[in-house]
């Protein structure tokens, strides 16, 4: 059973006019109408939520669209996959150290704890 363009936006948080920017642009397809409304497939919702975790890492929406019509024999793009994977490596580790800054500074009791020795070992690292 298809999904009017509302339920669609509701189920992921996009709002119509985001659905039907991304139409536009190749990413989805309605597969119908139902009455003056947009219907979808309900797969739609997993192509979309594939979309909202490209955007989340970084890709643009000309990449995604490549992506999401590429095929095995695609080494260009498998290439530029793998330079992604390098870049969102890059972002958790950055993120890790952040995170381990962070937890220090909530139990630190250094008064002032900016010259927590500790803390700015962490700040440094999460720096790189």
């Amino acid at each position: 059973m298809e999904l009017d363009i509302g339920e669609v936006a509701r189920r992921s948080g996009l709002a119509p006019s985001a659905l039907r920017f991304y139409e536009r642009k190749g990413l989805i397809a309605a597969g119908g109408r139902n009455g003056l409304r947009r219907a979808y497939d309900p797969g739609v919702l997993d192509r979309l939520a594939l979309i909202a975790c490209a955007r989340d890492a970084g890709f643009t929406l000309a990449e995604i669209a490549r992506f999401l019509s590429a095929r095995p024999g695609d080494e260009v793009l498998r290439a530029h996959l793998a330079a992604k994977e390098r870049e969102v490596d890059a972002r958790v580790e950055q993120l890790t150290r952040l995170r381990d800054s962070l937890r220090h500074a909530a139990v630190c009791d250094h008064d002032p704890l900016v010259e927590c020795p500790e803390f700015k070992q962490a700040v440094r690292r999460a720096a790189r």
